[in-house]
């Protein structure tokens, strides 16, 4: 262990991430590691173009070679983006270090389109709870830039994304990307890129085909392998949402609602790439930015699994599950007030019941909704409509007493805007904010910290499973057993219900073997714990 508490390996990363070593750095380019695609982008003095680690370009000469943590960073510097490997397509953002989780917060939050549409500098440091003055200094210092210019930056690289792989109009684009006017954004292009968007999208060989005859759109969305879909499908079709989630052994297919618009999303894996196929309706083309977040955060695309399984595998408990899933991510929500509904609903049931009944939450209260598939029907809740509603109207759903007033009493702190349910959030606090709500305790508000709010620290050490895992310690000792996982026990309590799934998989896998040998065995409902949280 280091004098901070944490592993070599995890101080390896960091000084990579915060001080950007340029050896370690040149050596990862060298060999284009995707597992450090969007940790840094490398700049070559000799062409002005900066790159991902993993372009397939010739590697430039050692004195060529600048290095920085972001692309807002290297086009303030200059550099001109690669249209080989396509900088707007790397992996999101990831900080590291004292001020790091602020900083990505305040990156999710522009990225989310928090300095667009008249929103101010000032207007979103309160959200993050802190002045304009500290929020402009811990962004420059992370990432080499001001918060105006990395949003500034992500517009661009948005509305090249959009020129690349649609047919839209640049007029739609610049909109969607959240430039106030079309003139905005001609002027922004030209002052990076030499170009007008035009130019742009006739020199880079705009794809064909890539929008549908009912105009969907396709985008795709990178990740740092390795990436577990399986695990990942299996585990969004066990919480699946009847009507607002339909999903296959191949897809993952939504509604949803963002700023006023609504349709459907489709992901799939995109044959031969570590990246994600993401088709969405044409009628969210004007809040893209907003749904590919949404996308990234439900499937975890910016986890660094070399960095999670640096620390985590040091653990004798946890290495033989790290070994065999090491592309284990943790399951996000599109919609996190939907997603902390379900949890509300799920408490102390199993996970069936607690679909059912959600299944009909939203046939209640949700409205309805023409997608090209016949599962897919239902747009998902609204805070301030479930908060007009009472404990009788819910009590016939299937939702007792406690849960009803525990679903009200959330829905209502939302709508009037004394909760905040999104990544940039502060998840201490946050969760801090739903411990005080009826029938909300410990166990729910760090489950709604680590899936809804995507905190990578999040942490249940009243968890059956963990307790069962860490037996005989108690609670308390098993909070401090814990900090060896840090900052990635979120993750650490994935393996250990990964491990005990698995269990109880081979157990009625025997048990299923007996009973076709004539010797029948107890069924799955004998488990002495519950696996609502599986």
């Amino acid at each position: 262990m280091s004098e901070n508490g944490q592993h070599p390996a995890w101080d390896v990363l960091l000084w990579l991430m915060i001080f950007l070593d340029e050896e370690t750095c040149h050596r990862a380019t060298a060999v284009r590691d995707p597992r450090f695609d969007g940790v840094f982008y490398l700049g070559v003095t000799s062409t002005g173009i900066y790159c991902r680690t993993v372009c397939r370009a010739r590697r430039p000469k050692r004195e060529n070679c600048r290095f920085f943590p972001h692309p807002a960073s290297a086009e303030l510097a200059g550099f001109r983006p690669c249209r080989l490997c396509r900088p707007e397509q790397a992996p999101g953002f990831t900080a590291a270090g004292e001020g790091a989780e602020l900083a990505a917060a305040a990156v999710r939050r522009i990225e989310d389109g928090a300095l667009d549409d008249g929103d101010t500098l000032p207007t979103l440091a309160e959200e993050l709870g802190i002045t304009s003055r500290h929020l402009r200094r811990v962004v420059r210092e992370h990432l080499g830039v001001s918060p105006v210019e990395l949003a500034q930056t992500q517009r661009l690289l948005m509305a090249q994304r959009l020129l690349h792989t649609t047919r839209l109009p640049v007029s739609e684009i610049a909109l969607a990307c959240g430039f106030r006017s079309l003139r905005r954004c001609n002027a922004l292009f030209l002052e990076r890129y030499g170009m007008p968007p035009t130019a742009f999208r006739r020199q880079s060989g705009s794809a064909a085909g890539v929008e549908t005859a009912e105009r969907s759109l396709t985008v795709t969305l990178a990740y740092r392998p390795p990436f577990d879909w399986k695990a990942l499908l299996e585990y969004f079709a066990d919480h699946a949402i009847p009507g607002a989630e339909h999903i296959t052994p191949e897809s993952y297919a939504r509604t949803l609602r963002i700023g006023g618009h609504t349709g459907w999303i489709k992901i799939m894996p995109e044959p031969g790439r570590d990246a994600l196929r993401v088709e969405l309706a044409a009628s969210l083309a004007p809040v893209l930015p907003a749904v590919l977040q949404a996308v990234r955060r439900t499937f975890d695309l910016d986890a660094v699994p070399s960095a999670i399984n640096a620390v985590l595998e040091q653990d004798p408990l946890l290495a033989p599950s790290v070994a065999s899933a090491p592309g284990l991510r943790l399951p996000g929500a599109a919609d996190p007030f939907e997603g902390a509904v379900r949890t509300i609903i799920g408490q102390q049931v199993s996970v069936a019941a607690a679909t059912t009944v959600m299944g009909r939450v939203v046939r209640a209260f949700g409205e309805p909704l023409s997608t090209p598939w016949p599962e897919l029907n239902s747009l998902t809740l609204i805070a301030g409509r479930l908060a007009a509603q009472s404990v009788d109207i819910l009590a016939p759903l299937g939702l007792n007493s406690g849960r009803a007033n525990a679903l009200l009493a959330l829905s209502r702190a939302v709508a009037e805007g004394k909760i905040h349910l999104r990544r940039s959030a502060d998840p201490p606090r946050t969760m801090a904010q739903l411990e005080e709500l009826p029938g909300i305790g410990p166990w729910t508000a760090h489950y709604i910290g680590m899936r809804m709010l995507g905190w990578p620290d999040a942490f249940l050490p009243g968890d059956l499973v963990v307790r069962k895992a860490l037996a005989p310690l108690s609670p308390r000792r098993i909070a401090e057993y814990s900090r060896i996982w840090r900052p990635w026990r979120a993750y650490a309590v994935m393996h250990l219900w990964r491990t005990e799934m698995e269990k109880v998989k081979q157990s009625r896998s025997r048990q299923k073997m007996k009973s076709d040998f004539g010797n029948p065995a107890s069924g799955p409902g004998s488990q002495a714990f519950n696996l609502q949280s599986l």
